[in-house]
């Protein structure tokens, strides 16, 4: 499993250290160069019109001198084909990824290694550390500006390991720097409980857990909403694309669907 290496040690701390990193407005414009490139894939574009990554990353406040980890970011890494590049000159980008203790996942993660080493003018600044509730740290204490996470509370919450996640997060992040969380957005009528197997997530209760955790709600985001999404699929979140888990049962249905209704939050380090 890579770590971090020496030198991206002191460049983390030397970051932590300039004033006003990450505190300037960004726009959704502010990414276009990168959601065109050709570096990216057909399979990540095509995701584009659900994800909306430039208005998410903008909303974050996410800028080019930012030192931004990436929790879990998967092995089509969706988000490293914009923020690798986006951050190649003046931030930092790392990836928090698998660690050994879920060798399913081993696979993918060494898909993800062997695309930043066969794409070294885009990746090779890259930093990947090991993630894994709180048994890594994913970065220096106090140095990163933002943690984002895509999809990924669901299963924290499930597994158990939440709290401690969130512990991770908030040592890695300075004074005033941003948690940015993207999951698929729970029923109100229903108790996490009854939905969790389904992988939707109670708007609700994320934010009070998370502001348990010592983080404070500075912002909502609706640019990833999905009012088609009714929530009561038979596999769940899965049924939708893209995993569309029933194959081509109803498969027109859910496409016209689209993916599902997500809740986009910013919280803060105090």
């Amino acid at each position: 499993m890579t770590t971090i290496p020496r030198t991206a040690l002191w460049l983390l701390t030397a970051f932590a250290l300039l004033p006003g990193v990450g505190s300037s407005q960004t726009t959704p414009e502010d990414f276009a160069s990168m959601l065109s490139a050709a570096h990216r894939s057909a399979a990540n574009v095509a995701r584009d019109p659900y994800r909306h990554p430039a208005q998410t990353l903008a909303f974050f406040g996410v800028r080019p001198d930012s030192t931004v980890v990436e929790i879990l970011p998967g092995s089509g890494g969706y988000y490293m084909e914009i923020l690798a590049p986006y951050l190649q000159q003046k931030g930092l980008y790392i990836s928090a990824n698998r660690d050994e203790s879920l060798p399913q996942y081993l696979p993918d993660h060494q898909k993800f290694l062997q695309r930043l080493k066969a794409e070294p003018a885009l990746y090779g600044q890259v930093v990947v550390t090991e993630f894994r509730a709180d048994r890594h740290a994913i970065a220096p204490a106090g140095s990163a500006d933002f943690v984002i996470s895509f999809r990924n509370l669901h299963n924290w919450m499930d597994q158990g390991e939440l709290q401690e996640s969130l512990r991770t997060f908030y040592t890695a992040l300075k004074s005033g720097g941003v948690l940015g969380i993207v999951d698929h957005r729970g029923r109100t009528d229903q108790t996490q409980a009854e939905q969790m197997a389904n992988g939707y997530v109670r708007e609700d209760l994320a934010i009070q857990l998370i502001e348990q955790a010592g983080f404070r709600l500075d912002g909502r985001s609706e640019v990833n909403a999905n009012p088609l999404d009714t929530k009561d699929h038979p596999e769940g979140v899965w049924t939708l694309p893209p995993t569309y888990r029933l194959k081509d049962k109803d498969r027109e249905k859910y496409r016209a669907i689209g993916e599902s209704d997500r809740f986009t939050l910013r919280f803060v380090k105090p």
